[in-house]
């Protein structure tokens, strides 16, 4: 029986033609992207990345923009933050299980004009701080619009906004959202109301988030917060309805920055070609002398001269070669650092009352650097450390409710490491902690110099908190959230400096109050025994002998033996504290004593 061949295999379908276009209708798609639709699209490069972090880029945008006005108005800042569980259809949920919040946020500032407040609330990269060089904590007008955005997009609900600039004036009520195809404000609602404020600003929105206490939360934004900025009252309402006062401890506002001009060493050839086109003076060296800081006559006539340059030619006509010219000899000609004025640290004792307000330890120093210079732009270096655990004072201290724990976090990383907190500004950076300048050079200083245990390529171990703080008119971030300090060589000579002389003041303490430890022993076994001397004594002379006064004696010389009143001065038993430790807090058992030029602090 012959078999039947076998079925031919069809043939694969032909694909389909392929459509071309023509560079005609491929110019047709093309238009242009609103800033507000990139940052739509690309939320996580503004910190909005899940709900947690949202909370907390929300309610710390709106913070900051309250103290920035307060301090710029000459007023001592009063700050109240709320936060509310919102039912999102039913009851309001626990505040550990809501996924929707409300955000309050009011202050005593100087209020908003009218006209200003829908573009400031509902347009990104609108402020009054990007092209200013002065100290802010904001600097490029995205913050608080952003997280309007955010409650747009996340529950559709507009940003609600009161503000009032006076007494005697009208409070002005808002609701505005953003036209993100526009990158401009829609205002939903406004009207005057009656509004209980003589002054100030109130913001209010509803997002999606999620409240957790523990690290990275809002909670700790805010107790960080309190640390850099003492002169600050805030009162913030919890979720679970709890309010938090955290009392001004610092009764002096920080001193007003001024505005500066760029320096020329920050300053690239581009910027430079952009400025020479914008300038109203009519000379070269009109323009490098008016548009500039520390470009005096002189000056800017050797640059003219380094470069070939008239110095009456006018600024429009300098491109090309003659530009780079202009750009090498800015380069080569040797002009003084920026002034300094313009920045506003937070100084060695009010970092002090803040870092002893809020963290509790046995030992405090701070730190401010002379001001130094990165790309032409001036700043300063703050440090601060608080070490050990505070000793009891009265009555027992009650046990410590544990707090939950963020995502990732070691429930053993409070016991065996120290903890970084990095700020920019005044304002704590949360988040990102690998890729800061900070915890780099935290990790490059070697802590086991001063006493203090640490492992290759990590952390100092102990009970320690370290604080750094830049202040900038220009903080490198290296993203538009704001979360980490970039790695430039100068800032990071800086801090390493500050970590330093911090560390080395930690280590005199150490090891002058290990010996003294080691002396206040040997005395207390000298007096255990100086009591049953002077009885023998006492028996050979037929007891006859002022047992007293030898007892005065002896003690005395075990006093002497054992280091004096050394001793107890390291100890802080003397009420003087330790010797040549500058802006230094130690704290004892029967008190508080602050050193160097720090006054004395109370408990």
């Amino acid at each position: 029986m012959k078999s039947s061949p076998p079925a031919p295999k069809p043939k694969p379908a032909a694909p389909p033609p392929r459509t071309t276009l023509t560079a005609v209708e491929m110019g047709a798609r093309q238009r242009e992207i609103s800033v507000s639709e990139f940052f739509t699209k690309n939320r996580h490069l503004l910190g909005f990345d899940n709900p947690r972090k949202a909370l907390l880029t929300c309610v710390k945008e709106a913070v900051d923009n309250a103290l920035d006005a307060c301090e710029e108005a000459g007023i001592l800042p009063d700050v109240a933050v709320k936060l509310e569980a919102v039912a999102n259809g039913g009851a309001a949920p626990p505040p550990s299980q809501a996924t929707r919040f409300r955000i309050t946020i009011t202050d005593n500032g100087p209020g908003i004009v009218r006209q200003q407040i829908p573009p400031i609330f509902a347009k990104l990269l609108y402020g009054s701080k990007f092209h200013r060089l002065r100290m802010s904590r904001g600097q490029q007008g995205i913050g608080i619009s952003a997280a309007g955005m955010y409650a747009q997009l996340t529950t559709g609900k507009p940003v609600q906004i009161t503000s009032r600039t006076g007494a005697r004036a009208p409070a002005h009520y808002f609701e505005v959202q953003i036209d993100t195809k526009k990158n401009e404000p829609r205002i939903l609602e406004k009207k005057q109301i009656a509004w209980e404020s003589p002054r100030g600003t109130q913001v209010a929105m509803e997002i999606e988030g999620r409240y957790q206490k523990g690290r990275a939360s809002v909670d700790e934004y805010l107790e960080q917060t309190i640390i850099a900025n003492p002169h600050v009252k805030l009162t913030y309402v919890t979720p679970e309805g709890e309010t938090k006062e955290y009392p001004r401890t610092y009764e002096q506002l920080p001193p007003s920055p001024r505005e500066i001009k760029p320096h020329p060493y920050g300053i690239e050839l581009g910027m430079l070609l952009k400025m020479a086109q914008d300038t109203k003076s009519h000379s070269l060296s009109g323009f490098l002398s008016s548009d500039f800081s520390r470009v005096s006559p002189p000056v800017a006539a050797e640059i003219c001269k380094t470069a070939g340059l008239s110095p009456n030619a006018r600024p429009r006509d300098v491109h090309g070669q003659a530009a780079e010219n202009l750009y090498k000899a800015i380069q080569s000609t040797k002009i003084m650092a920026p002034p300094t004025n313009c920045l506003s640290p937070i100084g060695e004792r009010a970092l002090l009352a803040g870092l002893y307000r809020q963290i509790k330890g046995e030992f405090y120093t701070a730190v401010t650097r002379p001001p130094s210079v990165y790309r032409g732009n001036p700043f300063v270096i703050e440090a601060g450390l608080a070490f050990g655990r505070a000793p009891e004072q009265g009555e027992p201290a009650q046990p410590k409710k544990a707090i939950p724990l963020a995502e990732g976090e070691d429930d053993q990383d409070d016991h065996e490491l120290a903890r970084v907190i990095r700020y920019a500004n005044r304002v704590p950076l949360l988040y990102q902690p690998s890729a800061c300048a900070v915890t780099t050079a935290v990790l490059d200083t070697t802590w086991r110099n001063y006493g203090v245990a640490q492992s290759r390529g990590s952390l100092p171990a102990g009970p320690m908190v370290i604080f750094v703080h830049m202040a900038s008119v220009w903080v490198p971030f290296t993203s538009e959230s704001k979360e980490a300090i970039a790695e430039y060589d100068e800032i990071h000579k800086e801090i390493t400096l500050a970590l330093r002389e911090c560390g080395r003041r930690l280590g005199a303490f150490l090891r002058r109050r290990e010996r003294a430890h080691s002396e206040f022993r040997r005395r207390n076994i000298f007096e255990l025994y100086i009591e049953e001397i002077v009885q023998s004594c006492n028996r050979l002379k037929g007891g006859r002998l002022a047992t007293a006064k030898l007892k005065d004696q002896l003690l005395k010389m075990a006093t002497k033996i054992t280091g004096g009143g050394k001793t107890d001065e390291l100890l802080g038993k003397n009420g003087s504290g330790p010797e040549g430790l500058p802006h230094s807090i130690i704290v004892t058992p029967e008190g508080v004593e602050a050193h160097g030029a720090h006054a004395r602090t109370k408990a």
